[in-house]
């Protein structure tokens, strides 16, 4: 066997300690990067390798900014965030409350395809954000422990992220380095059927057995979910007019409780009569269900003259229209005052939607939360844009309580949708490569209104950015230098005795122990060229084993650190370590074997 040159040796140990440096936890994931992209540019710029009869260097180390994977990358995150703002994917999740309430065990089932279904085109990040809220508030209706479906939940967007090439960046990477290594482009769903199949075979599992896996307990801020007292305003538009009070409470359902109504005409102990124009149901629930119930009945939780009013002001602040909590503190000038003496809205372009009274009976059922005076420890409801509530916030001494949480422009939402599709048809199609239709698709948005420019910020991920760059720039050097090569003949002389599913096993496992333990970015970008340079060793197609690496890029279910979801779930579900490997590794088993055979049969290896 020939002994692998200076440079390939030297790309593998860069490789070997950048992985070390990932699995240890050591150092940031962004400053490893950063770093990565600084060693290979220096050593490079001293020691340039040949490439096509040309010394080259610096290019190799920077290509990756300038890739087209990143720019697919970048564009689809605001694409998705286009989706989320807009309220495009708020209907999917006012189904799963409703089936959840008829029966827990089958609205984990239609949760877990829903997911994974949505997941095959938005990133998973944002799936998980939306659908986490609800199965925490799910928790505290139906009495379904949170440990018990959020890593279910969270697996099953995982599998549905890995069967199109647009469902995680990690794939995108994977098919974008393999077409550089000379493979025909993949399509959006070339290896779709293979993941459905496999994601068929696991949602039994997800379903009924990893549940008996996990924990009984939730996390502690589910008892900590504070009940605001609100209004929902009948309009002449709104789907309240002529409801009666019993046909509402079970269009709310359980989690929201009906405190009274204030009428605009008759008596306010009417309570037998329609809901009309101009009367007010007084509402108690969290913030997440007020919303909710303000969006499911076409009703504001503000009189309309407030609302215009506090737009005119606080559209002068600028930034996006959110809603957050404020917690009146000691020093406040809101204490000893309503919301109505305050002129909240008149002064600082803020609307008080709700508000939360700790230890205190707030509402006898004819008042209005507005006319409650303010103590220390309050806390209001509010929605307006980022710049009114910092005004709010140093004009009367009031804290944010919890992190502002964007307003739907559900107007914009039928907007999104359509933009998303056509990048969807267009990539779909092959009419153009799903970096210039994913940039149509950021350009149409921010155009339409749907993604504010000046939010461009909160969608991109600057540790993915450079994480991406660093990767495609391993990747490159790793084939360049031939390290992938070598490599791939020492796995090839390896895996010879074994038959073509051990093969394509062992790669997954390979790529899923890289991707448990390190990066599945960088796993990928590792993985790829190893995977090209083994097919054209041992005389196969490459493709099989590109999508070994691919799917076990994806396979990060088995610890904490694995993908950035992981860890979202791990303090919401109250999870421990033990706990990913005790549900997750059998998963990550029982993915390898069935993958493997599905590639097998469908090559004919």
């Amino acid at each position: 066997m020939i002994l692998p040159s200076l440079h390939a040796i030297a790309a593998i140990g860069i490789s070997g300690i950048t992985f070390w440096l990932f699995a240890s936890g050591r150092m940031r994931v962004e400053l490893v990067s950063l770093l990565l992209i600084a060693v290979l540019a220096v050593g490079l710029y001293f020691f340039p390798i040949k490439v096509n009869g040309a010394y080259t260097g610096l290019e190799l180390a920077f290509g990756g900014f300038g890739h087209e994977a990143l720019v697919a990358i970048c564009c689809l995150m605001i694409l998705g965030r286009g989706l989320v703002v807009t309220g495009a994917l708020e209907p999917a999740a006012r189904v799963l409350t409703r089936l959840w309430r008829f029966s827990s065990l089958l609205g984990l089932l239609f949760s877990l395809v829903l997911g994974g279904m949505m997941s095959m085109f938005v990133n998973d990040t944002p799936v998980l954000v939306l659908t986490m809220p609800i199965l925490l508030n799910l928790a505290l209706r139906t009495g379904v422990p949170a440990s018990k479906t959020l890593m279910p939940m969270n697996c099953a967007i995982l599998i549905g992220g890995m069967a199109t090439t647009i469902g995680t960046s990690t794939n995108l990477l994977v098919v974008s380095i393999a077409e550089d290594l000379g493979l025909p482009r993949f399509g959006i769903f070339q290896f779709t059927d293979t993941a459905l199949i496999a994601g068929a075979v696991a949602l039994p599992y997800l379903w009924l057995v990893m549940p008996r896996l996990l924990p009984a307990h939730s996390s502690s801020d589910d008892q900590l979910y504070r009940k605001f007292h609100g209004t929902l305003f009948v309009t002449a538009t709104s789907n309240l007019e002529g409801l009666l009070l019993g046909d509402l409470r079970r269009k709310l359902g359980q989690g929201i409780s009906i405190l009274g109504v204030s009428r605009q005409y008759g008596s306010m102990d009417d309570i037998a009569s329609p809901l009309a124009a101009g009367d007010m149901v007084q509402i108690e629930g969290t913030s997440d269900q007020l919303r909710d119930a303000s969006l499911a009945m076409n009703a504001p939780l503000s009189h309309d003259a407030i609302l215009e009013v506090a737009r005119d002001v606080g559209g002068q602040a600028g930034g996006d229209e959110v809603i957050a909590e404020l917690v009146v503190g000691a020093d406040s000038a809101l204490i000893g005052k309503t919301v109505k003496t305050a002129q909240i809205a008149d002064r600082y372009g803020v609307v008080v939607i709700g508000l939360y009274q700790p230890e205190r009976t707030l509402f006898h059922g004819k008042s209005h939360p507005d006319d409650e005076r303010l103590e220390i420890g309050d806390v209001l409801l509010v929605q307006g844009t980022n710049g009114a509530l910092r005004q709010l916030q140093l004009g009367e001494g009031a804290m944010v309580l919890e992190g502002a949480a964007e307003m739907p422009r559900s107007s914009k939402a039928g907007a999104a949708l359509l933009i998303f599709g056509a990048v969807i048809v267009f990539a779909a199609t092959h009419l153009v490569p799903i970096a210039i239709s994913a940039l149509a698709g950021t350009i149409a948005m921010l155009a339409t209104g749907c993604v504010k420019f000046d939010s461009l910020g909160r969608a991109l991920s600057a540790k993915v950015i450079v994480l991406v760059a660093a990767s495609i720039a391993l990747g490159r050097v790793l084939l360049e230098t031939g390290a992938a090569e070598w490599l791939g003949t020492v796995l090839a002389y390896t895996l010879q005795p074994f038959p073509a599913a051990g093969v394509l096993a062992a790669v997954m496992a390979f790529a899923a122990l890289l991707t448990n333990f390190s990066s599945n970015t960088a796993a990928a970008a590792v993985g790829t060229p190893i995977a090209v340079s083994l097919a054209n060793q041992m005389g196969v197609p490459a493709e099989p084993l590109v999508l070994a690496i691919l799917f076990g890029c994806n396979l990060c279910y088995a610890t904490p650190i694995a993908y950035q979801t992981n860890i979202l779930i791990m303090s919401a579900g109250g999870y421990q370590f033990r706990d990913y490997v005790r549900a997750g590794l059998p998963l990550v088993l029982l993915m390898i074997f069935t993958l493997s055979f599905l590639l097998v049969a469908k090559y004919n290896l």
